[in-house]
């Protein structure tokens, strides 16, 4: 039980990596709050969760909802930051910038919001986890947008565990992980997604939440990690 006594705020908690890391930490018996945009998506995370996690609805885009989550919290130890929307793909030519400014409000903005609001919070030998892409490392056509945003991510962790010491910064960079942001997608299509991109990799899988669950506690537990990107994509950025 590595967690027990232990509080973790779970930002994005109400599905996919979130989610996932929200049930391993309770199984290792930590206290877990989850915050999740829609009032559906909380509840019916809630009904898969042990007694005792609790949640809020806010919109993590709202800086001001974001610091009145924290002005009524106790103190906690950790905080998971999985919150964001599908990466936004396109050529340059055809790019909406009003869009493009609005990928990074949740998962850049939103995570500087929660770890300003939230480190007041956090007890000693703490951390907070962030949450990038491999897109940042390894772009495709089309993906700048997207590229942008995870290096973005990947700079604000490390600029955080200078700015919060000792507080523990950290990110995770997931590869193609079968979350429901894939859901829009037809099912039949979905699943050639994932056969196909499976096939090309070195563990001949797409992860599954709980694989990234593992990256997130690890990172919470290693009290020597502090600025670094722990990748978790199956072996993507090598082929």
């Amino acid at each position: 039980m590595r967690f027990a006594d232990k509080r973790i705020w779970v930002l994005g908690g109400g599905s996919g990596i979130g989610l996932a890391v929200a049930q391993a930490a309770a199984r290792e018996g930590g206290a877990v709050t989850i915050v999740a945009r829609r009032p559906e998506r909380l509840d019916a995370a809630l009904a898969v969760l042990p007694d005792g996690a609790d949640g809020h609805v806010a919109d993590l885009a709202d800086e001001a909802q974001t610091a009145a989550l924290f002005a009524r919290a106790e103190p906690f130890d950790h905080l998971v930051f999985t919150a964001g929307d599908a990466l936004q793909v396109g050529a340059v030519g055809e790019t909406d910038l009003a869009a493009a400014r609005a990928a990074y409000d949740v998962r850049v903005w939103g995570a500087l919001a929660a770890a300003k609001h939230a480190a007041p919070h956090i007890r000693p030998g703490g951390s907070v986890t962030l949450t990038t892409g491999v897109a940042g490392r390894r772009p495709m056509k089309g993906w700048a947008v997207a590229a942008g945003v995870c290096g973005a991510i990947e700079s604000l962790a490390r600029g955080l565990a200078l700015e919060l010491a000792p507080l523990r910064v950290n990110a995770v960079a997931p590869g193609l992980v079968r979350t429901p942001l894939w859901d829009p997608m037809p099912a039949q299509e979905r699943e050639a997604v994932f056969a196909h991109v499976g096939a090309g990799l070195p563990v001949g899988r797409v992860g599954e939440a709980d694989d990234l669950a593992k990256a997130y506690l690890y990172l919470m537990e290693g009290g020597y990690s502090t600025g670094q990107t722990v990748v978790v994509d199956g072996g993507g950025v090598l082929v």
